[in-house]
């Protein structure tokens, strides 16, 4: 059975990379935003912006949150590649065949996670362009890499949902921009001591704080601290939470 399931969504994800190798500006829109984000804060706001004790540039300060914003813009492509079969009548005639129900929408979270890989090393490469450095060995790095494909999981899966339940195309993919918005609510850009009270609140008790402060420590190589375990917390449980509703969509829909 394990097999079987693994065999289908080796090949289906096949079929949805190769329709991202024919449109490679699904990469390039992915990158595009959070690297004007960057060039934005660093060139326009970076010498306006006080980023407290932080002993870095401010672009080794963004770039935690810049690499979130690029997992968020590019996840909306899952669930526009998912409501497009669904219109298209494939995912019903992948349903009629004995394919493995699972490997169906694996093949499209694979192919996202493939797809915001590429996007995050542009953006990294981008970033070493305009000063970032980091001392981050390669623990740290390895470290980093797990938390951020981690979260590009668990929002990929929550892609999943608008992209089973949408009734128009703007509809699928317009449930990514809260997401890329949530990062400018964090410590992403500024310290959440500088943010009036109840906002501060709210940015220290969101999900994106305790990643981009985890990620932010590694590539710095100062302590993580407990910040590491809300952050795994926060990414496991969004991804369980969104893996079993988009599960149950499914069959809902395949019945």
């Amino acid at each position: 059975m394990t097999a079987h399931v693994l065999g289908d969504t080796t090949v289906l994800t096949g079929r949805s990379l190769r329709r991202i190798l024919r449109s490679p500006d699904t990469i390039i829109t992915t990158a595009v935003m959070p690297i004007a984000f960057m060039l934005l804060f660093v060139f326009v706001f970076g010498g306006a912006i006080d980023i407290g004790s932080f002993s870095g540039s401010y672009v080794d300060y963004l770039l935690p949150g810049i690499l979130l914003i690029t997992i968020a813009s590019g996840i909306s492509y899952t669930a526009y590649r998912l409501f497009q079969d669904l219109q298209s009548g494939i995912f019903e005639r992948f349903q009629s065949m004995p394919i493995a129900r699972a490997g169906v929408l694996w093949s499209h979270v694979l192919t996202t996670i493939a797809a915001t890989v590429i996007s995050l090393a542009v953006v990294v490469g981008v970033a070493l362009l305009l000063g970032f450095r980091t001392g981050a060995g390669l623990g740290a790095w390895l470290a980093v890499t797990g938390i951020l494909m981690l979260f590009t999981l668990a929002l990929t899966w929550l892609a999943v949902i608008p992209g089973l339940t949408a009734k128009s195309m703007d509809g699928a993919v317009a449930f990514s921009y809260p997401l890329i918005f949530l990062p400018f609510l964090s410590s992403a850009f500024v310290p959440t001591e500088s943010m009036p009270g109840p906002l501060a609140w709210f940015a220290e008790n969101q999900p994106v704080t305790p990643i981009v402060d985890t990620i932010r420590a590694l590539f710095t190589g100062t302590a993580v601290g407990a910040e590491i375990w809300i952050a795994l917390a926060w990414c496991v449980g969004i991804l369980v939470i969104a893996y079993a509703a988009a599960m149950l969509i499914h069959r809902r829909r395949s019945a």
